[in-house]
């Protein structure tokens, strides 16, 4: 089958996913800067949290784009990616709500680590549907920098109970680790 369906699924559940991020934002009490100041912390996550989900959104239509046809293992594999990113709004406001403590940092890794997971399921179930001569396949190659992002994630979980800012350094490298444009996909489709 064709990938089209599938890309407006992600489509349309990341855009909520989204929606439900922002909706989750508590307003500060007053109008005043002190007031605002004290939501910081999780406007950066709120920040952080945006951006990791649209690097998801964004890769993932670079993958589509370069997939010909997708299967059954392809329709699993990107639901429980989707899974994991339906949770994102959830940890965020556990975060605030436990005044960052160090089971809701963790879940944090927990859920982004299971995305990445999730997403490199979907490149592999991808690859195994378009064969190993396939446009994703010669884009992915070893997937150096997925495999990194989940080192960094299965790293952050354990030391969010022990130093909490490294643990959200970690995943704050995560991110600028994919900031940075990844034009495998992209030269994969010019070759």
């Amino acid at each position: 089958m064709k990938a089209g369906r599938l890309e407006a699924f992600t489509d349309g559940v990341v855009a909520i996913v989204i929606t439900i991020m922002v909706l989750e934002l508590k307003v500060p009490e007053d109008g005043s800067l002190a007031a605002l100041a004290e939501r910081i912390p999780i406007l950066l996550a709120y920040v952080l949290s945006f951006v990791n989900v649209g690097l998801y959104w964004n890769n993932h239509h670079h993958l589509l784009q370069a997939t010909a046809r997708i299967d059954g293992r392809v329709l699993w594999a990107n639901l429980f990616l989707l899974f994991w990113l339906s949770l994102v709004p959830f940890v965020i406001r556990w975060l605030d709500e436990s005044a960052f403590s160090p089971v809701a940092t963790a879940a944090y890794g927990v859920v982004l680590g299971m995305a990445a997971v999730g997403y490199t399921l979907t490149e592999r179930a991808i690859i195994a549907c378009g064969g190993s001569d396939s446009a994703v396949a010669r884009a992915i190659g070893s997937d150096l920098k997925g495999k990194i992002s989940m080192a960094f994630y299965a790293l952050a979980i354990p030391v969010a109970f022990i130093l909490q800012p490294l643990s959200i350094l970690l995943y704050v490298l995560v991110i600028l680790l994919w900031l940075v444009p990844d034009r495998r996909i992209e030269r994969a489709l010019e070759d």
